[in-house]
């Protein structure tokens, strides 16, 4: 692409992500679309009110022929690419899209055990322990967690409060006795009076990347061979609620899911606890 173009991408991009900003899309969000669009842009060449349907199918064969996107990532690039377009009032191209269905895919979950072991593999790390124990203990998102000011969490109550979570709601979190001591002896250690709860050697608040990479980290150090990352703990805790009793809707409003519907993906996860209310409700004939 030219000069000229490529600096018209540019710009488009820069607004495009001011309009998710406002949307109050997430980082990780706001940056999955962006790629997608990018990519769009450069492979039609062209500008957003030149755009037609032809192009759009063209570039959905090009993800699925050249690029060998999966189901799943071909439906976050058309829905990235139906944002855009609804954001410049392209409405005729939208209802023309109709992306790939994605398989649907049961939530990945740690044991208990597991659990037990990621958590014991980072004791020697106050901040990191911390880190792992409120994701453990809270379903927090990643966002939420990189998010929380040291004034959001309330330690003699057990509280975390959660401002503008996903979908702009704000919600209360209930944590465990062990996850307050930890974030308690995390805060004694600290030598800064930063105003973010969880900070990093390069800047005051840490980043998604990092939460990540501290995840991954005391995984492969507590021998787990799954593919751990911060919404699989989110899952564990979803899941462990659930085989413990705890009724669903109370899963929804603690893990922040606006409809029910999300959270009873958890009902098909856990086989046992199917089991286990069989048994009890049914008699043999």
């Amino acid at each position: 692409m030219h000069d000229k173009e490529s600096t018209y991408v540019h710009h488009e991009l820069e607004k495009f992500r001011a309009y998710l900003e406002g949307e109050k899309k997430s980082e990780n969000t706001i940056g999955e679309y962006i790629h997608f669009v990018r990519q769009m842009l450069l492979f039609t060449g062209k500008k957003y009110n030149q755009l037609t349907v032809g192009d759009i199918k063209k570039y959905q064969i090009y993800l699925s022929t050249k690029m060998k996107y999966s189901k799943n990532t071909m439906y976050l690039a058309l829905k990235a690419i139906g944002s855009y377009l609804k954001y410049r009032n392209r409405d005729d191209i939208v209802k023309a899209i109709k992306p790939p269905r994605r398989p649907k895919q049961m939530p990945k979950y740690l044991t208990e055990e597991e659990m037990r072991k990621l958590l014991d593999s980072a004791k020697d790390n106050s901040r990191d322990y911390a880190i792992l124990s409120l994701l453990a203990y809270s379903g927090l998102r990643v966002s939420e967690l990189c998010n929380l000011h040291v004034e959001d969490v309330d330690l003699s109550e057990r509280v975390v409060y959660v401002h503008s979570g996903k979908g702009d709601k704000d919600r209360i979190v209930i944590i465990s006795a062990k996850a307050a001591e930890a974030i308690e002896n995390y805060l004694l250690s600290r030598q800064d009076s930063l105003e973010y709860l969880f900070s990093s050697q390069k800047s005051e608040k840490i980043t998604r990347v990092q939460v990540f990479r501290i995840v991954k980290k005391y995984a492969r150090k507590a021998g787990i061979k799954k593919n751990v990352t911060p919404h699989v703990l989110r899952h564990t805790l979803a899941t462990t609620m659930l085989r413990r009793g705890i009724d669903i809707r109370y899963i929804q409003q603690f893990l922040g899911h606006s409809s029910v519907a999300t959270t009873q993906i958890y009902t098909h996860v856990d086989d046992g606890t199917l089991k286990r209310v069989y048994d009890q409700a049914m008699e043999e004939y």
